[in-house]
């Protein structure tokens, strides 16, 4: 059985058109140094891999 709050709540955002579902679909987290600059390149993977272990911090998960 589905609790009732649980499914009115499902069926309100069913409801909403898709251009506001799409709009609360995503959340923007600001991530430290990869959103800094509008952007970056690498001649290869391994220095783009190794830019990643030298500045991005661990909990990102870039350097494992």
């Amino acid at each position: 059985m589905i609790d009732p709050e649980w499914r009115a709540d499902f069926d309100a955002a069913a409801a909403r058109p898709l251009q506001l579902r799409l709009r609360y679909a995503f959340v923007k987290t600001y991530k430290p140094i990869l959103d800094d600059a509008p952007y970056r390149s690498f001649d290869t993977m391994e220095e783009y891999r190794q830019w990643c272990r030298d500045e991005l911090p661990d909990w990102l998960g870039y350097g494992v």
